[in-house]
């Protein structure tokens, strides 16, 4: 098992416009194609114009599969092109982590 950590940030007073417009156009083609998040969640303190979700693979060709069909998707396609002109994000984190041996999976 393997999990795919992102953390995106918005520009200052953005995030709730950003996390609006992926309920609308993203949300549902990426569950699609990936499947329930593990988490999904905006920064509560700390760096609070990000959020964060995390994914779950059987292994690391389930994750480059899953995510080739969903980068293929027009309609994910459509809702990185509105994603990219509503100039919100500034900046995206992802991390690929694994359990340790002794947390359960």
């Amino acid at each position: 098992m393997i999990y795919d950590h992102r953390t995106y940030t918005c520009r200052p007073g953005t995030i709730k416009r950003q996390l609006a417009l992926y309920t609308e156009n993203g949300w549902k083609t990426q569950r699609h194609h990936l499947g329930d998040p593990v988490i999904f969640a905006a920064t509560e303190t700390g760096d609070v114009n990000s959020y964060i979700h995390v994914w779950a693979y059987k292994d690391a060709t389930d994750r480059e599969q899953r995510r080739a069909r969903l980068q293929q998707d027009p309609d994910w396609i459509a809702y990185l092109k509105l994603s990219a002109e509503a100039g919100n994000l500034i900046s995206q984190v992802n991390k690929i982590l694994t359990p340790t041996s002794f947390f359960p999976s």
